[in-house]
């Protein structure tokens, strides 16, 4: 019986943890449409993992997830609000706001180099 190395520790503390939520960090929170970068991306991209909610660490993480999840509904369309609503995890709002938008139009994308194109 001895210390368990290989169970991550998760310092709420630690302002480089990706945790580490700062007095200001709040629902009302509105991130830049332009730019999404930062510790909170690993929720997103899905490198860090919804842990069982049933020790500090798992309620940590929820309370991370979902506050990114608020970031997120701030800066969606109000209209998309009703569709998203039920995603558990962040990374499953993100997937979906990524099929739903990355899907181009080929035709409308040649049309407007073609426009670009000729443009003079």
């Amino acid at each position: 019986m001895g210390d368990d190395k290989s169970k991550t520790e998760i310092n709420i503390n630690y302002p480089q943890s990706p945790y580490y939520l700062c007095a200001s960090n709040n629902l009302g929170n509105v991130i830049c449409p332009i730019m999404f970068i930062g510790d909170k991306l690993a929720f997103v991209y899905g490198s860090i993992t919804k842990l069982e909610s049933n020790s500090l660490e798992g309620h940590t993480s929820e309370r991370c997830n979902l506050m990114v999840i608020a970031w997120l509904h701030n800066i969606i369309d109000k209209v998309l609000h009703g569709s998203l609503a039920y995603t558990e995890t962040i990374k499953e709002l993100w997937s979906d706001l990524k099929d739903r938008y990355s899907q181009g139009n080929e035709i409308c994308i040649h049309q407007l180099k073609r426009d670009i194109a000729l443009t003079s």
